[in-house]
């Protein structure tokens, strides 16, 4: 049948799905951990199929209760944590959460924690026999506890070893391993990572920082020092997501003050292959979605047709 000339053909918006370690996302923009809870809290406020994926909340293998309060405080354009990896474990996760998630056409990447190395192979062996668990994020950069976490990322070596005995433990997920930028060189540690058998990196996790009452006299946070996040540290996430780049092949996925789509560009610009919104769920819990379609605005203003057009295409002056 020949069409008239009252005929349209079905418009066709720009392609945003990207590829990390075999894993099809629909869209770069994904939650942060420690930022998101565990997805379904977060499904009365925005569409949770309109996000490429849900990091969720750091699991261990039992519970941990985090450290005591305070462990939350505002600061200029940002915030400073020491929550201290509090999870309802793995096997909790797995039976009451993941169900749910299931009901969603969204990736689930579920961030790993542990005081020692057995408990990360512990929770990681576990979490590889999961249907719904589409990859892990190895979190060897929280600084808000008083070992592990950080503590295997403060030599480019003890990356090397942990990412390796992981990798073996989960053979079948894809591995992340979350970088610290609390180092001299975050390209060495990205190097550490890859060659130990990593399949992406996320980069970063939060700055080590500080505040004190001066009517107290005390720290404001209980711990003493907390991670800091927030637009405070972009232009510091954004540089090390750049280096890491330029040191390493596999994929790079970019945290650090993400709150608007042209943040998220920045980083894609830079060579990110993805996005994770953090501390911004707290203050707008929709905004993940928001940055979705602003990229998706940006590429149909430009004339863009794949977002794979914007990726890495930082150019230097001449």
């Amino acid at each position: 049948m020949k069409p008239t000339s009252t005929d349209k053909a079905p418009l066709r918006g720009p392609r945003l799905g990207v590829e990390i370690a075999g894993v099809r996302f629909k869209n770069p923009v994904l939650t942060a951990s420690g930022t998101f809870g565990y997805g379904l809290e977060f499904a009365p406020y925005l569409d949770l199929n309109a996000i490429g994926g849900i990091v969720v909340k750091g699991l261990s293998m039992k519970p941990i209760a985090g450290n005591p309060p305070p462990r939350v405080y505002e600061t200029a354009s940002g915030m400073l944590n020491a929550i201290g990896w509090q999870n309802i474990g793995a096997a909790a996760f797995v039976a009451e959460k993941l169900p749910g998630l299931a009901n969603y056409d969204t990736r689930v990447i579920v961030n790993i924690v542990g005081f020692e190395l057995d408990e990360y192979l512990e929770v990681a062996r576990f979490l590889n026999d999961c249907p719904g668990v589409h990859a892990l994020e190895l979190n060897i950069s929280c600084p808000n506890v008083g070992k592990g976490g950080f503590h295997f990322n403060k030599d480019p070596r003890d990356t090397h070893k942990i990412t390796a005995e992981v990798r073996r433990a989960s053979p079948r997920l894809p591995l992340w391993v979350k970088l610290s930028p609390n180092v001299t060189d975050i390209r060495e540690f990205a190097r550490a990572a890859e060659e130990a058998g990593a399949d992406a990196l996320s980069v970063i996790n939060t700055l080590v920082g500080m505040a004190i009452d001066v009517h107290s006299r005390r720290p404001r946070l209980r711990f003493r020092t907390g991670g800091l996040s927030g637009p405070a540290i972009k232009p510091v996430a954004l540089r090390m997501v750049w280096e890491a780049c330029q040191a390493v092949r596999i994929p790079v996925i970019g945290i650090g003050g993400i709150a608007t789509a042209e943040d998220a560009l920045e980083f894609l610009i830079a060579g990110a292959r993805a996005v994770q919104v953090g501390t911004a769920n707290f203050y707008e819990p929709a905004v993940s979605e928001r940055i979705a379609l602003g990229l998706g605005e940006y590429c149909r203003a430009h004339r863009i047709d794949d977002i794979h057009e914007i990726i890495g295409s930082l150019r230097d002056y001449e």
